[in-house]
């Protein structure tokens, strides 16, 4: 069964992380700045979610499939994946003081996955690397 949700999806080393929050959040932006870091959009503002073979796999709607939107700029085409592998799920907080320096290991439940979450301000300078240590951690059971 496949799920719509409501996140930008991009493909890193090491998986995919789901960016997620309100409209207005940082999704694309941060998006934008991953990509241009070496990663591929899986998918901007929505992505199909689902269950195969046990792991949670992400693409685009068809309609929207390789393509960002650029606030300011217009929605312009990206380099893609068809489908990745979600690894983790980035929250988008509202304000840098919302993030909590040392927190505590955080889960949600999507499709039957438990993912690691791990809440950022995604307009730090420093987003983009806080994204790929997190993605890192996920493999460290101490942590997530």
């Amino acid at each position: 069964m496949t799920m719509l949700y409501h996140a930008s999806c991009v493909q890193l080393e090491g998986g995919a992380v789901l960016l997620a929050g309100p409209s207005g959040a940082g999704k694309s932006d941060l998006a934008l700045r991953l990509i241009h870091e070496g990663g591929r959009l899986v998918g901007d503002d929505y992505v199909h979610l689902e269950l195969v073979g046990g792991r949670l796999m992400a693409s685009a709607p068809a309609a929207i499939r390789g393509k960002i939107e650029v606030r300011g700029v217009g929605i312009i085409d990206a380099p893609s994946v068809e489908r990745a592998e979600v690894r983790c799920l980035i929250s988008l907080a509202p304000a840098r003081d919302a993030v909590e320096r040392l927190p505590e290991p955080a889960r949600l439940e999507l499709a039957g996955v438990a993912l690691p979450v791990f809440t950022l301000y995604p307009f730090e300078p420093s987003a983009a690397a806080k994204v790929a240590a997190a993605l890192a951690l996920c493999d460290n059971p101490g942590r997530t």
